[in-house]
């Protein structure tokens, strides 16, 4: 399925347009390489991916490459944090990482973002967002995430800010446990793509859209998947264990919101 990749880079007044220009180019062409590498190992629409002859059992994992045994095992123990919450299986017991990939991609492209030495970016791959420094270079001024509300996709639940604060600057619920800010933002649901999570109690569709904030994509992106899979239950399981921000959209439109998220 098609996944829309956005880059943002705020405009640099110091910087010549040409030289400006081609920065963005080389930016866009990293990332642009980095998920279609990827999409051709783990994409299961593609009937010549890595992940397709896992599937039709023509590849053994053991004999699979470095990078899918990686996120397996990465996917693995996530399944084993989350008691069972996020799998890498489907109930039919077939292989499917893409509850990791994307976030696993997301990471990876900001980290060549950050190998380019762009300081101020903001990476959106199918509405889980990723940022660095801020839309105002040199300031502390955050990027803004907005989450849509799933019963009318015009409107807005709630804004979020990513990045951009200097040290001290926001409350505390709004910085990590060290003290730094949230880069990263993952909304998972049935509102988008329909009912396509699994897990220990998806059946229960306790939640339609749950959106987590994190100082990492990977984290943010499974915890939402595994709190849509567990309910109530794994929500509070993730608040107490990791150090995030949530917002739950029951399946009656009710909300539950962590403090960052009411403020």
């Amino acid at each position: 399925m098609g996944t829309v990749i956005s880059l943002t880079v705020p405009s640099y007044t110091h910087k010549a347009p040409q030289a400006a220009a081609g920065e963005l180019e080389a930016a866009t062409a990293v990332v642009e390489r980095l998920f279609t590498e990827l999409d051709g190992i783990f994409s299961l629409y593609r009937t010549d991916s890595e992940a397709s002859r896992l599937v039709r059992g023509e590849l053994a994992l053991p004999e699979a490459s470095g990078d899918m045994r990686a996120r397996y095992e990465e996917a693995a123990e996530w399944r084993i944090l989350t008691e069972g919450a996020f799998t890498p299986e489907r109930p039919d017991g077939a292989l499917d990482l893409s509850g990791i990939v994307k976030g696993h991609a997301i990471r990876e492209a900001g980290m060549s973002l950050m190998a380019l030495g762009m300081a101020d970016w903001c990476l959106n791959a199918g509405g889980d967002v990723l940022v660095s420094g801020s839309p105002n270079p040199g300031t502390d001024v955050p990027w803004r995430a907005g989450i849509v509300d799933p019963a009318d996709r015009r409107t807005l639940l709630a804004g979020f800010p990513l990045g951009g604060a200097a040290l001290g600057s926001l409350p505390p619920g709004e910085k990590t446990a060290d003290g730094g800010t949230w880069a990263a933002l993952a909304t998972s649901g049935s509102a988008e793509r329909g009912d396509h999570i699994w897990g220990a109690t998806a059946g229960v569709a306790e939640f339609r859209q749950v959106s987590v904030a994190a100082a990492d994509v990977v984290t943010a992106d499974v915890l939402a998947t595994a709190i849509v899979a567990g309910g109530v239950p794994m929500l509070n399981r993730a608040t107490a264990m990791w150090d995030i921000e949530a917002l739950a959209v029951r399946a009656n439109g009710e909300l539950l919101a962590t403090g960052g998220f009411r403020r």
